[in-house]
């Protein structure tokens, strides 16, 4: 009796595994087709905060309770066609031809990141287009792990198979970080220039966008000689940039 017994319980552990197996792949199923419903309500539905919105107020809270997002909803046709071919040509010059991810920036990213790690260096490189950027404000975090990038990833072929290019820049200039506390392009307008993001000249546009890998930083450092480096940069290339 007791060597039939043993098959039987090693059976029973891995039909638990197996089950548990199952259990967890319905789970995570089941959560990206939450994500997917999300997906296509943002593209009917202004969204009222993000992710990284929500993070950042819990961070400010700690030190003040009362503290609160500057941050202002504004329509596509609102926002200055400066400040959206500004941004294009900062974050993403083939914004309107690529699926979601450029491969090839993203590898580059990476083999910089590399040699900067290995100078002991802190300046990193990032390798995100604009959809990728919008999937993780959105739905994610500032983490980074390879679980998080992957995910960022299926929300990034998500989003591009559910929303138009115009959709998706208007998303992401509504809920991108523009200082401390400061989200989205109207904010940033009036945080730094008292006006509207309609009335956005070229240059202040080049500069919001020069900002905006480390706009926390920016916006306590707002004339470093790379910042104005910068923004001449993202100036002179403009004109070419390509918007919805």
């Amino acid at each position: 009796m007791a060597k039939t017994g043993r098959p039987a319980r090693r059976m029973s552990g891995w039909r638990l595994a197996a089950m548990a197996a199952m259990a967890l792949l319905c789970l995570v199923l089941l959560y990206q087709l939450w994500l997917f419903c999300m997906v296509v309500w943002y593209a009917y539905r202004d969204p009222g905060s993000s992710a990284v919105m929500r993070q950042e107020l819990s961070r400010l809270r700690e030190d003040d309770p009362k503290a609160e997002l500057q941050y202002v909803w504004v329509p596509y046709d609102r926002i200055s066609s400066s400040l959206k071919r500004a941004v294009v040509a900062s974050e993403d010059a083939n914004f309107i031809e690529h699926d979601g991810v450029e491969w090839e920036a993203v590898r580059k990213a990476w083999e910089y990141n590399q040699r900067q790690e290995e100078l002991g260096r802190s300046r990193r490189r990032g390798g995100s287009t604009i959809t990728q950027q919008l999937a993780k404000n959105l739905f994610l975090s500032g983490s980074r792990t390879y679980l998080r990038k992957g995910q960022e990833l299926v929300l990034t072929y998500m989003i591009e198979h559910v929303m138009p290019k115009e959709r998706i820049l208007e998303l992401y200039l509504n809920v991108a970080e523009w200082g401390n506390g400061v989200f989205g392009a109207e904010a940033a307008a009036r945080h730094y220039y008292k006006m509207s993001a309609a009335g956005l000249g070229a240059y202040q546009a080049a500069r919001l966008a020069a900002m905006l890998p480390n706009p926390r930083y920016y916006d306590r450092h707002r004339s470093t000689g790379y910042l104005n480096s910068r923004t001449a940069t993202i100036a002179a290339r403009m004109r070419h940039a390509e918007i919805p």
